[in-house]
């Protein structure tokens, strides 16, 4: 099975994953901390692509365990990460690792929110090696180890 087959299958078990546990993923912690990972993922060469930003954007809209919260707040939680990012991004990346982290205490939102990472940093069909390196910071983040998601 080629390595691009292989990452579609993992994405799609980890969304199966995540709406098996939708109705445990309310939280303000859970709403805040994915928002920040779609901005982080998003950004995570640096730069945000006008494109990018729109389909990560789609992608909140319509992901299932998402809209367990008001499509209108889950954006915008997202364009204000994603300024956070724009204005300085080193700075903006410490701050939304701490939004992030905030998760670290309920391990099942903790897995949510890396699976929600790896689900956005794949939905282009290149799930790059920048963005996986934020995914993996994530991980440390919320006090998992980044090999449990190959990363």
């Amino acid at each position: 099975m080629a390595l691009w087959d292989r990452f579609k299958e993992s994405a799609s078990n980890m969304q199966n994953q995540l709406n098996a546990k939708k109705n445990d993923l309310k939280s303000g912690a859970f709403r805040d901390a994915s928002m920040a990972m779609c901005a982080l993922v998003s950004a995570a060469d640096g730069t945000i692509d006008p494109a990018e930003r729109q389909r990560v954007a789609a992608l909140i809209g319509t992901n299932e365990v998402l809209q367990n919260f008001p499509a209108l707040d889950l954006q915008r939680r997202f364009e204000d990460y994603l300024s956070k990012l724009t204005a300085d991004f080193a700075f903006g990346k410490v701050a939304i690792l701490q939004e992030i982290a905030k998760v670290q205490k309920k391990p099942t939102e903790a897995r949510a929110v890396i699976q929600i990472g790896i689900v956005i940093g794949g939905a282009d069909g290149d799930f790059d090696k920048t963005e996986q390196a934020v995914v993996r910071e994530a991980c440390y983040a919320v006090g998992l180890n980044p090999q449990e998601f190959d990363l």
